[in-house]
């Protein structure tokens, strides 16, 4: 007998929580076959999702995206030269023109800025400004409260160990990612 949640959910014979409605959705997708890895991929999207929202909170209505925010915070850190776009990219794991696109919008806001290189005057870099810190500054506390309460109950061996599992999912990806870019020949490289 299935105990259900409050929250929708329900613990299999194992103990182990799950979303009925995902399971018999995934059990409809997939025609029977075994779905635990599909329900694995719901049940994390729905995480990262939870994350997000209460990150947001945390940004007090600026609106800056996951991927903004990881942009700034990676130019907290940088020395005051700044980085490239092809850094922050490569950092990202994501393209020059997605990080661009971030940088327009971190600039838009006051929160970073595109400076010369001092190397190379044809390549420019960014660095956060000022209010930039002020806003990360700011960010911080509420964000810290917010995750220390998402996951609340965890001991620090579990979070260990669900940081170890997502970053091995990361890996799979990239694995993936590249035998099939190796695939195709005729693709240009991600840039």
């Amino acid at each position: 007998m299935k105990h259900v949640h409050n929250s929708g959910l329900a613990r299999d014979p194992e103990g182990f929580l799950y979303d009925p409605g995902v399971r018999d959705s995934m059990q409809a997708f997939a025609a029977g076959d075994d779905t635990l890895a599909l329900e694995t991929a719901a049940a994390l999207r729905s995480a990262s999702q939870a994350v997000d929202r209460l990150r947001s909170h945390g940004a007090g209505g600026r609106g800056l995206s996951a991927g903004a925010l990881d942009v700034l915070a990676r130019l907290s850190t940088a020395t005051d030269q700044g980085l490239s776009i092809g850094e922050l990219a490569r950092a990202a794991g994501v393209s020059s023109r997605n990080v661009t696109g971030l940088v327009d919008t971190l600039e838009r806001d006051g929160l970073a800025q595109r400076v010369q290189d001092q190397h190379d005057r044809r390549s420019v870099r960014a660095t956060i400004t000022p209010a930039g810190l002020h806003w990360l500054d700011n960010f911080r506390q509420p964000t810290q409260r917010a995750m220390s309460a998402v996951f609340q109950g965890f001991t620090e061996d579990e979070l260990a160990r669900f940081r170890d599992l997502c970053l091995r999912m990361v890996e799979n990806q990239q694995r993936i990612e590249q035998y099939l870019n190796a695939a195709r020949p005729d693709q240009p490289p991600a840039s």
